[in-house]
């Protein structure tokens, strides 16, 4: 049995809304990015999970970790993309195959929804996600060319 088939792992519901943004909360917090708080990020968790906006999948008991997945129609195949918003693990439980397991549920989640494509977005210095990625098939070449994310505020 691998190491990942041994983590808990379970689709978040509205009540774990606190849980949810308090992982979200430390993520941003660890590497410098702003957050609304744990507060706002509660409040707006509940209400997207509620409604289906977004899928926020949890790891361990904690949880120790989240995987954060939108869903939304795509216009070249008639099925849904996913999106990887987020995958995180807090850092006292890294190097446990936490990310792999998350990372493995929300692709099974994504199919199971009917979607045919995920996407997601890292820093090119997070070299521990990139590993993850890149060893569960994930690419960031489009004939034979590195892909660029950009993104910017509105």
């Amino acid at each position: 049995m691998s190491p990942s088939s041994q983590i808990t792992i379970r689709r978040a519901e509205a009540a774990d809304a606190a849980e949810v943004a308090r992982l979200l909360h430390d993520f941003n917090t660890e590497f410098g990015d702003p957050t609304p708080g744990v507060a706002a990020l509660t409040e707006r968790a509940e209400e997207m999970i509620a409604a289906e906006e977004m899928i926020v999948v949890l790891a361990g008991e904690g949880p120790e970790g989240l995987a954060q997945l939108r869903l939304r129609p795509s216009v070249w195949s008639g099925a849904l993309d996913a999106y990887l918003e987020e995958l995180y693990v807090a850092p006292a439980h890294r190097g446990r195959g936490i990310g792999r397991a998350l990372l493995e549920s929300v692709l099974e989640v994504a199919r199971a929804q009917g979607a045919t494509r995920i996407d997601l977005g890292t820093s090119e210095t997070d070299t521990a996600a990139i590993g993850l990625y890149e060893s569960c098939g994930f690419s960031n070449l489009e004939h034979g060319a590195k892909m660029l994310f950009y993104e910017r505020d509105l």
